[in-house]
């Protein structure tokens, strides 16, 4: 099988995010443009050739090779935007819910022996809601307080019989009530500043089914299975699939089942796999991820596949530098995959860029599909648009000498 790619295609799996995939284009090609200009090759973007519902066309000049690729994303917006539609209360149902998911079960105590970072991200929203809910009702109370007051020393002075004092109490009470609730839906307007609310919907999104899949969702993951493997019987030197954040474990279980269902063809495409920023140990800790345990460690054996894991310290909101087959309880004999490697923020960006986005933890996040002021052996725009394969380009690379493997979980049953 050639190293060299000419042709590849490439599918995108995003993590929880209800925005439409139009902003995956305007980011590679912003962001692509700018690491070109930086490394020194060329980049530009087309309309898309290939199938799929939403994609673009990527044409590359790097090391000498020009290089055609055809870029789809997978979209589950849908489904995450249906999820996100529930009303403030439900919100803090969900709250609720979430939180004994995790402390019941063990689970939260167990990641905070992995990576303290990422669980603080999921108690944030715990921790923002009884914030926001607390100045409601001290905004409230208040109110309450003022009215009942000034209104109940204006009728003691005029001395007027009858039930106005009680109607007064009443009356500043639902004023009160009124206040609380239009200061939570402020809250929620404001979402996109605090996050709260999106990042509540996120954790609730898999702690509510134990780490399953919600049906809806096998679906989903189905059709996108069946993508891919049309894609591994066309002409390409390579199909590349990109899970970022929650994406990645979803693209585990995908991949996972083409393997199992002997739909990866011996002469086809090189089949690569790329997991950015991954969450996995948030959904693996919980009891009911059987399937996902299982395919980590039915995948970490194959050699159907390359798979190279990339995370940094910087970025607070993923697993940075965990193995995400061994974290989970589930590393077989015999394993090869991943192999886990550094985004090393703090080399790789410069000290202005790093200082300007430090505490920009969501930003952060995403920065895994940006440019760097000095890549070193990961570059988004050379794996998804460059000349060899996910396999040659990390061909004698080592893990990160910071590697965590602890297995630290509870649950390690699998389906």
């Amino acid at each position: 099988m050639s190293e060299t790619v000419r042709k590849r295609r490439v599918f995108y799996i995003p993590g929880y995010d209800p925005i439409h995939p139009r902003r995956y284009r305007e980011l590679y090609r912003k962001e692509g443009q700018a690491q070109a200009a930086i490394s020194g090759y060329s980049l530009s973007l087309a309309r898309k050739r290939a199938g799929g519902p939403y994609g673009w066309h990527v044409r590359s000049e790097q090391e000498g090779e020009t290089v055609e690729a055809d870029i789809e994303v997978l979209i589950w917006a849908d489904i995450v935007r249906d999820s996100m539609d529930g009303s403030i209360l439900a919100t803090y149902g969900q709250l609720l819910r979430t939180a004994w998911a995790y402390i019941a079960s063990g689970a939260l105590f167990r990641l905070m022996r992995l990576r303290k970072g990422p669980v603080i991200a999921a108690l944030y929203p715990i921790f923002a809601l009884i914030v926001q809910l607390l100045v409601a009702l001290g905004l409230g109370a208040a109110v309450v307080w003022a009215l009942s007051r000034y209104l109940g020393a204006a009728v003691s002075i005029l001395a007027v019989p009858g039930p106005l004092p009680a109607l007064v109490t009443g009356l500043s009470a639902l004023a009160g009530l009124a206040l609380v609730w239009a200061a939570l839906r402020w809250f929620r307007r404001k979402d996109g500043t605090f996050y709260a609310y999106y990042l509540m919907h996120d954790y609730a999104f898999t702690a509510r089914w134990g780490g399953a899949n919600p049906p809806r969702l096998e679906v989903r993951m189905a059709e996108f299975g069946a993508t891919i493997a049309k894609a591994l019987t066309e002409d390409w030197d390579e199909v590349l699939i990109v899970g970022h954040s929650s994406g990645a474990h979803l693209a585990v279980s995908i991949l996972a089942d083409l393997i199992r269902t002997g739909r990866v063809p011996a002469e086809g495409p090189a089949l690569s796999f790329l997991s950015l920023g991954h969450v996995v140990p948030m959904v693996s800790y919980l009891p009911q991820a059987k399937r996902l345990r299982g395919d980590l460690a039915f995948l970490a054996t194959r050699e159907e596949l390359t798979w190279v894991d990339v995370t940094a310290p910087g970025d607070g909101c993923a697993f940075a530098l965990c193995d995400p087959v061994r974290v989970s309880g589930v590393g077989p004999k015999g394993q090869i995959h991943p192999l886990v490697i550094s985004a090393a923020f703090t080399q790789t960006l410069s000290p202005e860029r790093w200082k300007a986005l430090r505490w920009r933890f969501f930003r952060l996040h995403f920065q895994y599909l940006c440019a760097f002021d000095a890549p070193k052996a990961y570059d988004y725009f050379r794996l998804t648009a460059g000349p060899q394969t996910l396999k040659a380009r990390f061909d004698g690379v080592s893990h990160a000498k910071s590697l965590i493997t602890t297995p630290a979980n509870r649950f390690t049953s699998t389906a």
